[in-house]
Formats: structure tokens, sequence, C-alpha cells
């Protein structure tokens, strides 16, 4: 699925939260990361974040 910025902007900005609230990585941390925001990205990249989008349809 093709996510826009904001749809991907989101999506990062809630697992890090997550992340920062102490709930687990879903992938193995690099030694390098410390920060949940570049966590969450590199999970976003990997696409391992379980959070959906649900888009309206035109009618």
């Amino acid at each position: 699925m093709k996510y826009t910025k904001f749809e991907k902007a989101t999506i990062i900005g809630a697992r890090a939260l997550q992340l920062a609230y102490g709930a687990p990585p879903l992938i193995e941390v690099p030694k390098e990361i410390y920060d949940p925001l570049e966590l969450a990205e590199k999970e976003f990249e990997e696409d391992v974040i379980p959070i959906a989008v649900v888009r309206n349809q035109k009618k």
C-alpha cells in the first residue's frame, strides 16, 4: 500500500509514542538507535508496524 506523507507521519508518530511508553520493539534494535522516533522509522521501513490505514471510498 502506498501511503501519503500525512499517513506516514501519523503511523510513525503513533508508533514512536507507543515505544516511548514502553511497548516492545517489533524488530531487533541496532546498538546505535536510542530514539523511539528513529526506531519507529526503521520499523516502518521494514513494514512491521501493525497499524492499519482505512480510507473512505469515493461514491
